[in-house]
């Protein structure tokens, strides 16, 4: 049922229902972390003369405030595992209006390669002969580094950086809780804010302190963003008791402790590391 609205919404005069015309294009863009002057130049251009455009819910609206007004808009994004629309269907969808002659910006949020599932959608295109093209975007930890002050590396407290994801596909690996414990790093974790407390339990039962310094931003770059920051141990009822909702992002290491001095983004609260 959402899927036929989807298509109904699309098929207007000169859209894709009915077309024979040659393959169009799809450009999958990195909208950034929130901030829309974080967009790049290339993305600015290609909204300012989008014509169809199909993005997350986390594109926020002063990105989608670029967009021409006669632009038409399809929300086909993911939140807390509530899809607007299944990821195999916008797969099809993008492939579908690709074939059909359309000129589509896929939009979302971050970088489409830096868990946004733009690695799928390019793969199901590529199969389909639809062209396509990749701009980056300053990925969510990017943009929460710097507006939280909070460094992802410094040679001081940390060597190295990685990323990882707080929820895994249905049957998939677990995290590798080893790997994300070591020394001397800094981890960002997407999407765990549900299971904060699984895995900082996690991450001192596979080696680090327990009063390791770690931290939830909470919209990132935006006039909301928050910064509840602690230790491994103190983090979790922190979160709870400041009522943190997602989008956050959970940074873990000694770079936290920087916050304090390097936070100069204004935030809408703060509650300052304990430990």
């Amino acid at each position: 049922m959402r899927s036929m609205k989807i298509h109904a919404a699309i098929a207007q005069p000169g859209g894709a229902a009915g077309s024979t015309r040659a393959p169009g294009k799809v450009w999958l863009v990195g909208a950034g972390p929130g901030d829309p002057d974080l967009l790049t130049v290339k993305a600015a251009r290609l909204l300012s003369s989008a014509r169809l455009v199909l993005h997350d819910h986390l594109v926020g609206a002063g990105v989608l405030a670029l967009l021409p007004r006669d632009a038409r808009r399809i929300c086909v994004g993911k939140r807390d595992r509530r899809h607007t629309l299944p990821q195999e269907e916008t797969n099809a969808l993008l492939v579908e209006l690709g074939l059909a002659g359309e000129q589509v910006v896929r939009l979302k949020g971050g970088d489409p390669y830096v868990f946004g599932r733009g690695g799928e959608e390019a793969l199901a295109l590529a199969a389909a002969g639809v062209p396509f093209e990749i701009v980056p975007g300053i990925t969510s930890a990017q943009g929460m580094s710097a507006y939280a002050g909070i460094p992802l590396t410094h040679r001081d407290h940390a060597s190295s950086v990685v990323f990882a994801t707080g929820h895994c596909r249905e049957g998939g690996a677990a995290p590798d809780w080893a790997a994300l414990a070591r020394p001397h790093q800094t981890v960002v974790i997407y999407m765990g804010l549900g299971t904060l407390p699984a895995i900082c339990r996690q991450l001192v039962a596979h080696g680090l302190a327990a009063d390791t310094p770690a931290a939830v931003v909470e919209q990132a770059t935006t006039p909301g963003q928050r910064v509840v920051a602690g230790t491994l141990l103190t983090l979790p009822l922190l979160a709870q008791a400041q009522a943190v909702a997602a989008p956050a992002l959970i940074v873990v290491g000694e770079v936290v402790r920087l916050h304090n001095t390097l936070g100069w983004f204004t935030q809408a609260a703060s509650a300052r590391p304990n430990g």
